[in-house]
C-alpha cells in the first residue's frame, strides 16, 4: 500500500510506541523526538514519490496525442515510465523493500540523534520499525472502511472533499486508531 502525507503522523506514533513498547529500547528524549524524526523520513520518502509522480504525469501529458493515437493503456504506461524514472528520484517501488529502507534510515537518524540506546542488534530494532510501519499499512484500509461505515450510518449525510467532511473524518480515524491502541 502507498504511504500518505496523511498517514505519516500515524505511521510515526506506531513506530515510537512499538519501539518503547518492546522493552530493548530506551528513549533518551521521549515519544515525541522518536516521532518527530520518524515523521521527517517518512514525510521525505513521500515527497520524492509525489516528485516522481508529477514528472511522469508532465511526460504523459506532453505525449497525450500520441498515446490516444496508438491506444495505449495510460494505467499501464503511467507504470512503465514512474519504473523506468524510479531510481532517477531514488524512489524504490518494491513495498516491502521501500517500508525496509525507511526503516533502516529511521534507526540511523534516531542513533545518530542519540534519540534511542538499546543492546541488541540493529537488524532487530529495524524490524521493529520495518513491523510497525507494515502493520500500519494493513490495517489502514480496514480503519478506513469503519470510518466510512460510520460516517455513511449517520442520519445526515457528508460530502466527501469539504472541510466538513474532512475534520469528521480526521477526528473518527483518530478514535479509531485509539481504540485499536495505534495512537
Amino acid at each position: 500500500m502507498k504511504l500518505s502525507h496523511k498517514s505519516i503522523p500515524h505511521i510515526a506514533n506506531k513506530i515510537a510506541i512499538e519501539l518503547n513498547k518492546s522493552g530493548v529500547v530506551s528513549m533518551t528524549k521521549g515519544l515525541e523526538a522518536v516521532m518527530d524524526e520518524a515523521e521527517k523520513i517518512l514525510t521525505a520518502s513521500v515527497t520524492q514519490e509525489m516528485a516522481l509522480e508529477e514528472k511522469v504525469h508532465e511526460i504523459c501529458e506532453a505525449n497525450e496525442e500520441e498515446i490516444e493515437f496508438m491506444l495505449a493503456d495510460e494505467r499501464q504506461l503511467f507504470f512503465m515510465i514512474k519504473k523506468k524514472l524510479a531510481p532517477e528520484f531514488n524512489v524504490i517501488l518494491n513495498y516491502e523493500e521501500r517500508y525496509s529502507d525507511i526503516a533502516h534510515k529511521i534507526l540511523d537518524e534516531l542513533y545518530e540523534e542519540d534519540l534511542i540506546h538499546f543492546d541488541v542488534t540493529e537488524n532487530r530494532i529495524k524490524n521493529i520499525i520495518y513491523n510497525a510501519i507494515t502493520a500500519f499499512m494493513a490495517d489502514s484500509s480496514e480503519i478506513e472502511d469503519a470510518v466510512m461505515d460510520k460516517i455513511h450510518s449517520y442520519k445526515r449525510k457528508f460530502i466527501p472533499g469539504t472541510d466538513e467532511f474532512e475534520i469528521l473524518f480526521e477526528k473518527l480515524y483518530r478514535e479509531e486508531l485509539t481504540k485499536r491502541g495505534m495512537e
